[in-house]
C-alpha cells in the first residue's frame, strides 16, 4: 500500500477489531501486528489484571504497535427501582431457559462500570500504544491521561453528531462503525430526527470526513479487498474487520460459534438486544426469536442475567442459546490463519484499488 500515510505505526491499513467475549485474543493481535496491520484484544467483560495479562503476553509475541478497547460506562440507572422490576420480569420469563440449559439464573443482576477506572490506570501504568473506546467518550481527563503515558486514543463512533463529540473529547482517530458490524452497536448520542444511518459503510466514512478532520478507520460488514478499497477511497485510512478473523485458528470464539457462522443453517444477522440489553448484531437463532420482544434496554445487568444461560448453551452445543456475533456478510469468512487473512486482504484491496 505504497503512497498510503497509515496511522499507529501500521504498515498496511487493516486493523484486526477487539472482540468482547473471547473472540480477541493475544496471539491473534500479535499475528495481525507483526503481518503489518494493528492487533487490538478487548478489555470489556474482563477483570483488568487479565487484561494486564494479555497486554504483557502481546509484548512478549511482538514489538509491533496494537491496542486495547475498553468500555465507557453508560450512566446509571436514573429508576434503579424500574429497573430493578424490569429485569426481574424478563429473569422470570427466563426461566424455562435456565432449566433448560440446567443453570440458575442470579437474583438481581446489578448495573456496575467494568472496572473502567482500574482498566485505565493499567494502561497508564502499561503505556499501551493504542487506547481505544466504545459505547461513548471517554472523559476529557482520561484522555489527558492516556496522551501523557504516550498512548494515542481512538473513539468508535456511528453517527457524524458522535463524531464531532469524540474530536472535542480529545480523540486521536475514529473508528467509523456501520450497521453491517458484528456485535454490539457503539451508539452513545440520539441521533439528530433528520438523520438515517446510511446502509453504505462508505457513505458513512464520507458524512464523518465531513465534520471531522482525523484518520478514520471504518468497520461493519467488511470481509474483503474489496470492502477494505470502499472505504479507502471513502476517505478512511484502514478498516477495521472482526468477523472476518473468527474463524483464524487464533480466535478465542467457542467452538460453537465458529461453527455457527458456516452452518447453512443461519441464513442471516440481526439486531437484537436478547443477551445483554443492548443491540447487537448476529446470527438469527431461536432466542433471539422468543425473548426479543420482551428484553428490558438494561444494559448491563440484562449481560450479567444471561451470561451462565449462553455459556452452558456452547457447552452443551447449542448454538440456539447463546449469543452469536457477526457481520451482516458473515458468509465471506474464509479458514486462514491470521497474519496469512491479513496477506489475502492487503492483495485483494490492491487489486481492487489498480
Amino acid at each position: 500500500m505504497a503512497g498510503r500515510i497509515l496511522p499507529f505505526g501500521m504498515a498496511l491499513p487493516v486493523i484486526q477489531a477487539p472482540m468482547a467475549g473471547g473472540g480477541s485474543t493475544p496471539a491473534m493481535a500479535v499475528a495481525v501486528s507483526q503481518a503489518g496491520g494493528l492487533g487490538f484484544v478487548a478489555a470489556g467483560y474482563r477483570p483488568a489484571t487479565a487484561v494486564r495479562d494479555d497486554i504483557h503476553a502481546i509484548r512478549e509475541g511482538t514489538r509491533e504497535p496494537f491496542g486495547v478497547n475498553v468500555f465507557v460506562p453508560g450512566p446509571q440507572p436514573a429508576d434503579r427501582a424500574a429497573d430493578e422490576a424490569a429485569v426481574a420480569r424478563y429473569r422470570e420469563e427466563l426461566e424455562p431457559e435456565a432449566e433448560r440449559y440446567g443453570v440458575a439464573l442470579p437474583d438481581n443482576p446489578a448495573w456496575d462500570d467494568d472496572e473502567f477506572t482500574q482498566k485505565i490506570d493499567l494502561l497508564v501504568a502499561e503505556r499501551v500504544p493504542v487506547a481505544g473506546f466504545t459505547f461513548g467518550c471517554p472523559p476529557p481527563e482520561v484522555v489527558t491521561r492516556l496522551h501523557e503515558a504516550g498512548s494515542v486514543v481512538v473513539i468508535t463512533v456511528s453517527s457524524p453528531a458522535e463524531a464531532v463529540a469524540a474530536a472535542e473529547a480529545g480523540a486521536d482517530a475514529l473508528s467509523v462503525q456501520g450497521i453491517g458490524a458484528g456485535g454490539h452497536q457503539t451508539t452513545f448520542l440520539p441521533p439528530p430526527p433528520s438523520w438515517e444511518p446510511p446502509a453504505d459503510l462508505a457513505e458513512l466514512v464520507s458524512q464523518v470526513r465531513q465534520v471531522v478532520d482525523l484518520p478514520l478507520a471504518a468497520a461493519g460488514g467488511i470481509m474483503d479487498g474489496a470492502g477494505i478499497a470502499a472505504v479507502l477511497s471513502a476517505g478512511a485510512v484502514a478498516a477495521q474487520l472482526g468477523t472476518a478473523f473468527l474463524r483464524c485458528p487464533e480466535s478465542g470464539a467457542h467452538p460453537v460459534h465458529k461453527a455457527a457462522l458456516v452452518d447453512p443453517g443461519f441464513t442471516e444477522t440481526a439486531f437484537t438486544r436478547a443477551f445483554t440489553g443492548r443491540t447487537a448484531r448476529g446470527l438469527a437463532n431461536r432466542f433471539m426469536a422468543e425473548h426479543e420482544a420482551s428484553v428490558p434496554h438494561c444494559y448491563p445487568q440484562v449481560h450479567h442475567l444471561t451470561k451462565g444461560l449462553r455459556r452452558a448453551s456452547a457447552e452443551q452445543g447449542d448454538p440456539h442459546g447463546m449469543n452469536l456475533w457477526a457481520g451482516w456478510n458473515h458468509r465471506g469468512i474464509r479458514d486462514l490463519p491470521a497474519a496469512r487473512l491479513v496477506e489475502v486482504l492487503i492483495q485483494e484491496t490492491e487489486a481492487a484499488l489498480a
